[in-house]
């Protein structure tokens, strides 16, 4: 099925995007549908994902969605990277994932509190060819992510030396940058975190195996290990004991890109599961024509379209200086509870069929549980809602 006959069946609220963020939806959609929908089962199986596939992500300007054009990324905005990342979603969430947290997180922490020798140094990289990672969560240290035990200790005026575990971290195996997060002060608590940008070729960091996983198989997930990791003062990023600050503001802003991942995976569904429905017999009629039948995929499509309009919300809140943090949970809740139901049911509708792996409805399946776990669980999201909902009602 062609990307036009798909998107006639499930339009996105189109007249809420630019002419420019339509052209980079279908732009991006074509790609996928041409160069990476064929790579889905090997990437798989082999769970990684094909240098050549990467290579595609900079060539296209996937990964360098927000970084301005002199550093040599595409500098469009926030709303984009989303659409990209979405689009992506609906042939590999895998490739998808590691489009968001390099942009999204990474590129972004870099633009917003990195001193100019770190843009400089770093931009053009993370928009030619150099994947990254956002080093935060830890064995002991989730949900409570500022509970971490990493440290950097200053070892002289213009020297820290880092140690310590950083676990579940996305793109570990490709990664040539990353962002972690060290206490330089533990009696302070939270007080002391501060971020280093460190490159994976420093001596003493050491990548760990894959984790084995449900799903995004071919997303790399590793611990990597800090010994005695020796970085310059100058690869803080922001100010010391700012760490904090800068990852509860970058995560509001990732979350909306997870949002965007788990539309991408429910539409990828609807994708999948429309024609065989329109194909189907049995007791002499289309599945898509039984009242039971419609009256399930046309509530769960309400739903999902009802997900897509709140992530651009979001999104609009955020690119214009709005007050954006309580929509940015809502939306990633609301999506990630939205794309398991529509995961679930397209296994249902499909039946037998569904629960194989020949049509990847299973894949999908599998591929949306961890959205309601990474950057900030479920429960995390309705605290930060009722947080802010307490405190808007308290006047």
């Amino acid at each position: 099925m062609s990307s036009s006959a798909v998107d006639k069946f499930f339009p996105s609220p189109i007249t809420l995007l630019t002419e420019d963020e339509r052209m980079i939806k279908e732009s991006v959609r074509k790609w996928a549908i041409k160069d990476l929908k064929p790579r889905l089962q090997e990437m798989e199986t082999n769970e990684c994902i094909y240098p050549s596939v990467i290579q595609k992500l900079f060539e296209n300007g996937y990964m360098s969605m927000e970084i301005n054009e002199k550093y040599g990324g595409i500098g469009t905005n926030f709303t984009s990277a989303c659409i990209a990342i979405q689009e992506i979603s609906r042939i590999d969430p895998s490739v998808a994932l590691m489009v968001d947290v390099h942009n999204t997180l990474v590129v972004n922490m870099i633009r917003f509190w990195g001193s100019d020798y770190l843009k400089d140094k770093y931009l053009p990289k993370l928009a030619k060819d150099s994947v990254s990672s956002f080093c935060l969560s830890e064995a002991n240290a989730g949900s409570d992510a500022f509970s971490m035990k990493t440290q950097a200790y200053r070892s002289s005026d213009n020297l820290f030396t880092i140690n310590g575990t950083k676990s579940w971290i996305t793109n570990a195996k490709e990664a040539e940058v990353l962002i972690v997060f060290c206490n330089v002060n533990p009696s302070e608590g939270y007080k002391g975190i501060t971020a280093f940008v460190v490159d994976t070729d420093t001596e003493g960091v050491n990548i760990g195996v894959r984790e084995k996983k449900l799903g995004l198989k071919a997303s790399s997930t590793c611990q990597i290990v800090f010994d005695n990791v020796i970085v310059d003062a100058s690869q803080m990023l922001g100010e010391l004991g700012k760490g904090y600050e800068y990852c509860i503001k970058i995560l509001n802003e990732g979350r909306i890109g997870i949002a965007s991942q788990q539309i991408g995976i429910a539409k990828g569904c609807f994708d999948v599961v429309m024609p065989y429905l329109n194909e189907r017999e049995q007791f002499g009629m289309k599945l898509a024509d039984m009242p039971s039948l419609q009256q399930q995929y046309a509530q769960a499509a309400t739903e999902l379209y009802a997900a897509e309009v709140m992530m651009l919300n979001a999104c609009r809140l955020k690119e214009n200086g709005l007050p954006f943090v309580k929509e940015a949970a809502m939306s990633k809740l609301f999506a990630s509870q939205v794309s398991e139901k529509i995961c679930s049911q397209s296994i249902e509708w499909m039946g037998a069929v569904g629960y194989s792996t020949d049509y990847k409805v299973e894949k999908f399946f599998r591929d949306c549980k961890v959205g309601s776990i990474y950057e900030g669980s479920s429960n995390i999201q309705r605290q930060t809602i009722a947080k802010i909902m307490k405190s808007e009602y308290s006047h």
